[in-house]
């Protein structure tokens, strides 16, 4: 286990630093940075002296590595909108971000799982059309209609969950819902499909045919290899939506990092965005390396 553990660390690290330096290029993207630094005021001096002072005359290899040593003792840059240190914007927005991601993946998984095992415990049933309307119903849904739905029913017309803001767990109830059930969908069709197999495979027929209970064949010898895919497509649904929390975080007004993103690319705060960028990518990164450790801690072949 600790070398399979150390072989997809090792994986990982180089990945991010494939992604910091991706991160890194996005200044140059959008044309010269020390003419953007200098804003539509700034003349060909000033560019000329911002180019100086932060090093842009250097070989691009030098940049990035003066860039990734400041990033390694936390300093991501100043935000050129919010006129603060990036990392101080981060520390307040990522927190907001990662609760509301954390009780949307929950909120997911408890809808999707149980309703994926009784779609394979009932194929073909009323329980399993049932299933899969809700399915294909989150996946076809816009999540910015969704949440005026939920805010038209449960906080103008039944006051019961406040429309705006972050302060209490009230305010989280209804944007929790709209994540968590745009990414229940998918974790629901795999569950079904992974318990389907198992299922009708000949290890669980034996099981059947030695007396064990249903109960006991379903949730202690299916589930656990039925689980491995869903555990992978957690974490990549959870790290999705830290990622895609834009829409939901502009309707509810929720002062996370998903509507950060959006202000800093409408106000065209290229530290800051590069930031968000670099951080959403390592927390991915770091949810696929935590699935895979899990998985191999399930299914011990995984680390062959």
């Amino acid at each position: 286990m600790l070398s399979y553990a150390l072989k997809r660390t090792g994986v990982a690290v180089l990945l991010a630093l494939c992604v910091s330096f991706g991160s890194y290029m996005l200044v140059f993207l959008a044309g010269d940075p020390a003419i953007l630094l200098a804003g539509e005021t700034g003349t060909a001096a000033d560019a000329e002296r911002i180019r100086q002072i932060y090093g842009f005359d250097d070989p691009i290899v030098f940049q990035y590595a003066n860039w990734l040593g400041r990033v390694l003792q936390g300093d991501l840059g100043r935000s050129l909108y919010f006129n603060q240190p990036v990392t101080t914007i981060l520390l307040g927005r990522i927190p907001v971000t990662l609760g509301l991601g954390t009780a949307a993946i929950l909120f997911a998984l408890a809808l999707a799982i149980p309703l994926g095992i009784a779609a394979a415990r009932w194929r073909n049933t009323i329980v399993d059309r049932g299933a899969l309307l809700i399915a294909v119903v989150g996946q076809a849904m816009p999540s910015f209609w969704f949440s005026l739905i939920l805010v038209i029913w449960f906080s103008v017309k039944y006051p019961l969950f406040p429309t705006s803001g972050s302060e209490t767990w009230r305010h989280f109830v209804l944007p929790t819902i709209v994540l968590g059930y745009f990414a229940a969908p998918a974790i629901m069709r795999l569950t079904r499909s992974g318990m389907a197999t198992v299922l009708d495979s000949d290890y669980i027929r034996t099981a059947r045919a030695m007396g064990i209970s249903a109960r006991k064949i379903m949730f202690k010898h299916a589930l656990r290899n039925a689980i491995l895919p869903v555990v992978s497509l957690s974490a990549a649904q959870f790290g999705y939506l830290l990622a895609g929390s834009v829409v939901v975080e502009s309707v509810f007004a929720i002062h996370g990092a998903g509507r950060l993103a959006w202000e800093s690319v409408l106000r065209s705060d290229l530290p800051t965005v590069q930031a968000l960028v670099l951080a959403f990518s390592l927390m991915y990164i770091l949810l696929t390396l935590a699935a895979d450790l899990v998985n191999a801690w399930l299914d011990p072949r995984l680390r062959s």
